[in-house]
């Protein structure tokens, strides 16, 4: 038989009392459950983990950069005045070597005998001189005789200068103290006149030109420091002064031409390198952050301060700027701590964690280790 429908009614009426105390009992324990939610929510903070650096006073260098080829502070190329047979070398390649050292001689028997010569014509001119003399006191003979005889005897004496520095010519000197280049020639070759012999630099002072805007003309003065650098020397800086300033702008670029001469005396700068010269404009103390902890915003710029555990941003104005390094003008005080990582992810009010700077850390586990060391080796010691 079918069922009646009123039959089928009743078992869902009696459901209803007990789907209602079933969402009564859900929201009785969700009731119960929401403060000790809550409470545990507001016991976790989010902290953003930050390190702090503090706000030095020191000294601002304030330079500018150009870049200049080396040159010696003197320089030659040895030649030979005659053409001519070598007799002797006295140096070799890469010699320190003093002014007036003897680097060359040439073939000169011919030239000292010539000289022999007008010595002995020149003192048999002399004597006679003397006797002409003696004769034309006592009237013997004629002035006109004792005037050509004169004559003769300073032409002797002339062509014995000339001749003596001929022979003083065909010996090669070292013009000034420095480093010799590469021998060209070898003893015994014959030569032309105007062949290179060999290079003469004086590396005690390298020379450097360099050009700066004309709007520094009144910021550079002769005696003022430079400093140059190198990339075969990363880390070493070569001190020097500027000697010569241009007495006219260049019309085209509108620079200025400046020479410095650098001290070279460890002669590990070369002719022919290219220098970077750093021209000191004014050294003064100012107030100085690493370039990371500047946040800017906009055309402003604003750092993060720790207070009570607080992130707060104060607004500072900057200056000129250093490779990592800016200049505070205003905002902040020396001995003052700001975020100098970790600064982007902070907001006004944000909880913070100071982080240990990490070569802090390192120092400490270093000395750690160290004592772990120490102990251990006293241990065996007692041991044995």
């Amino acid at each position: 038989m079918p069922s009646s429908p009123i039959a089928d009614k009743q078992p869902m009426a009696g459901r209803i009392p007990l789907l209602l105390i079933a969402m009564i009992l859900v929201a009785l324990i969700a009731y119960l459950q929401w403060p000790e939610s809550k409470k545990e929510k507001s016991k976790f903070k989010r902290e953003v983990p930050v390190k702090m650096t503090k706000v030095v006073l020191t000294e601002f260098v304030d330079s500018i950069e150009a870049v200049g080829t080396g040159r010696a502070n003197e320089q030659v190329l040895l030649t030979s005045k005659y053409s001519n047979l070598i007799s002797d070398v006295y140096f070799d390649d890469g010699q320190l070597v003093n002014k007036g050292d003897v680097l060359v001689k040439f073939n000169n028997q011919e030239e000292l005998a010539k000289v022999s010569e007008l010595e002995a014509n020149l003192s048999e001119s002399t004597a006679q001189l003397t006797r002409l003399a003696e004769l034309l006191a006592s009237k013997a003979t004629s002035k006109s005789i004792v005037d050509q005889q004169t004559a003769k005897t300073k032409a002797i004496e002339a062509q014995l200068v000339s001749a003596r520095a001929k022979v003083a010519e065909l010996t090669i000197r070292a013009p000034f103290a420095g480093v010799l280049g590469f021998r060209e020639v070898s003893r015994g070759s014959y030569i032309n006149s105007g062949d290179i012999i060999t290079s003469l630099d004086d590396l005690s002072v390298i020379k450097v030109d360099f050009f700066l805007p004309e709007r520094l003309l009144t910021n550079v003065a002769i005696g003022q420091q430079v400093s140059a650098g190198n990339t075969a020397y990363r880390n070493e800086k070569f001190v020097g002064k500027i000697t010569a300033i241009d007495s006219r702008i260049d019309a085209s670029t509108r620079m200025v031409k400046v020479r410095a001469n650098i001290n070279n005396e460890s002669l590990k700068l070369r002719p022919g390198m290219l220098l970077t010269i750093s021209v000191l404009l004014n050294i003064e103390d100012t107030l100085q952050l690493p370039e990371s902890a500047i946040i800017p915003i906009e055309e402003k710029h604003y750092v993060f301060t720790v207070n009570d555990g607080k992130a707060a941003r104060k607004a500072i104005i900057i200056g000129r700027r250093h490779p990592g390094i800016v200049e505070v003008v205003s905002g902040l005080v020396a001995g003052e701590s700001v975020v100098v990582e970790g600064a982007l992810k902070l907001r006004e009010g944000s909880d913070v964690k100071v982080l240990v700077p990490e070569r802090m850390i390192n120092k400490k586990e270093k000395t750690k280790d160290k004592n772990n060391n120490k102990e251990s080796k006293n241990t065996i010691d007692k041991g044995a």
